[in-house]
């Protein structure tokens, strides 16, 4: 048995999911029941006898919560920011934001908004920044948004299968083995925005494909939403034979970090080369983060700058 309630907005969906999906666990465990939680809707499924209790707890929540006026404090934090902005009579819509997994995603900096916004805005996008700027998370989570409300109908997640000081000759296993720990993180993205059994789903249907890079060779990408992880390790073929894979009613987000490339010695990195070729073009834009935009452990910010301070020595 499952049941949908709808709700109507983002403070209310934030009061009703309690700090870090408090509330949801908790159903979960109590009634014995699964839960998802997809922008405004709230899933509830499982045994009938189960699912009817843990129905009516989210609905004596949501008439309390309404009765309040649907503002718990973080969801007061939300209102607030965005009566600022309206106020400020900035130009760009209330900031962009998306529930996954009963969390709501959204930009924390103004780097990060401004790459949100470009994502929905411009058919290809190049992010470059350090490690931990949420550079592929974000992108992530957009394109699943996308999928999920039919604007794409399919996620293809790629990466070049670049060696870090390791040669891939030496790892056992078949050509499958070799390359799966290349993609690894792209799962790990997926995984931390769906259920299992969900991404399992997509990716058994076809709806959600991770691959190799050099997989992309000879094919047209039409409806789709492409993402290509790692491009610092992309050489100038490998970026070019990239984009030029964009079809109909696409889109294309390149991520990378051009501070960490591994390319061997001679070989020029593309994500640094579009820097210049592709610059004037319109349709294109370029999204640049910072160490100010890290949303790791607080210690990152500062090997970044550590790192980027020994460098310029």
């Amino acid at each position: 048995m499952e049941k949908i309630i709808k709700l109507s907005s983002d403070e209310e969906a934030i009061a009703l999911y309690g700090n870090l999906d408090e509330k949801l666990r908790y159903a979960e465990e109590k009634f014995k029941v699964r839960i998802s939680a997809r922008n405004h809707q709230l899933v509830v499924s499982g045994n009938k006898e189960n699912v009817k209790p843990a129905l009516e707890f989210f609905m004596a929540e949501l008439d309390r919560i309404r009765d309040n006026g649907g503002r718990n404090d973080q969801a007061k934090e939300v209102s607030h920011q965005t009566r600022a902005k309206r106020d400020q009579g900035s130009s760009e819509t209330s900031q962009v934001s998306f529930f996954h997994k009963g969390k709501l995603i959204k930009a924390k900096s103004k780097n990060q908004e401004t790459y949100l916004q470009a994502m929905h805005r411009y058919d290809i996008v190049i992010s470059i920044g350090p490690a931990g700027t949420g550079k592929t998370y974000l992108a992530m989570a957009t394109a699943i948004d996308a999928l999920k409300r039919k604007k794409a109908s399919r996620i293809i997640l790629t990466r070049p299968a670049v060696e870090a000081g390791e040669s891939l000759g030496f790892l056992p296993g078949d050509l499958y083995a070799k390359i799966n720990p290349y993609l690894r993180p792209l799962y790990d993205a997926l995984y931390d925005m769906m259920d299992f059994e969900e991404a399992s789903r997509y990716l058994q249907r076809g709806l959600i494909e991770v691959a190799p890079l050099a997989y992309m060779r000879g094919r047209t990408l039409n409806d789709s939403f492409v993402i290509l992880d790692e491009g610092q390790n992309c050489t100038h073929e490998q970026m070019k034979m990239f984009l030029t894979r964009l079809g109909f009613s696409s889109r294309a987000v390149v991520t990378g970090d051009i501070t960490q490339i591994d390319l061997p010695p001679g070989k020029r990195s593309g994500l640094v080369e579009i820097q210049t070729i592709l610059h004037e073009i319109e349709g294109i834009r370029f999204c640049y983060l910072d160490e100010k935009d890290v949303v790791r452990h607080k210690l990152v910010q500062d090997v970044i700058k550590a790192y980027e301070k020994h460098e310029r020595r």
